[in-house]
């Protein structure tokens, strides 16, 4: 079950994070701060984090994070698209992505872009894009580090 995230999802979401191996220190950080960000922000507008968590047996086990960038009309941005490590490879990680643009298309969005690393580590996040129909629109050399590229993915979606 895909769900809004809420208060009691905490504490498993950030088992959730802390369980990723590939993640950074300081991306576990800002995935964490995001989602109590989210929990926080009573007042929602437009550009407000929307996170959605996967629910199973009462636990939440993945989620995704997306939100309208600013100054535009339907262009959101994939901030994270995250399963439980123990879960991965059993089409979460697709049902989240799934969902999350059926709630961009709600929100009158048009385009999705998804940030990721060119590193190795990243290579499975690059082909599970590609995979779903995304195609790399941008990649800019040295971003994050000297040999470490930003590659944003974006899917534009129809009716």
């Amino acid at each position: 079950m895909i769900r809004r995230l809420e208060q009691r999802d905490r504490s498993d979401l950030i088992e959730v994070i802390n369980g990723i191996d590939i993640f950074k220190p300081d991306e576990k950080v800002t995935a964490i701060e995001l989602i109590e960000e989210t929990l926080e922000n009573k007042q929602k507008d437009e550009y407000s984090y929307n996170i959605f968590i996967y629910e199973f047996d009462n636990k939440a086990i993945g989620y995704h994070c997306v939100g309208k960038r600013y100054m535009t009309e339907g262009t959101f941005d994939l901030y994270w698209i995250v399963t439980n490590a123990k879960f991965q490879g059993k089409g979460i990680g697709k049902e989240l992505l799934k969902h999350a643009e059926k709630f961009i298309k709600e929100e009158k969005g048009y385009l999705v872009l998804a940030e990721t690393s060119s590193q190795p580590s990243y290579e499975a996040t690059r082909k599970f894009y590609l995979k779903n129909n995304y195609e790399v629109l941008a990649e800019i050399k040295n971003f994050y580090k000297v040999n470490d590229n930003l590659i944003i993915f974006g899917k534009y979606l129809t009716k």
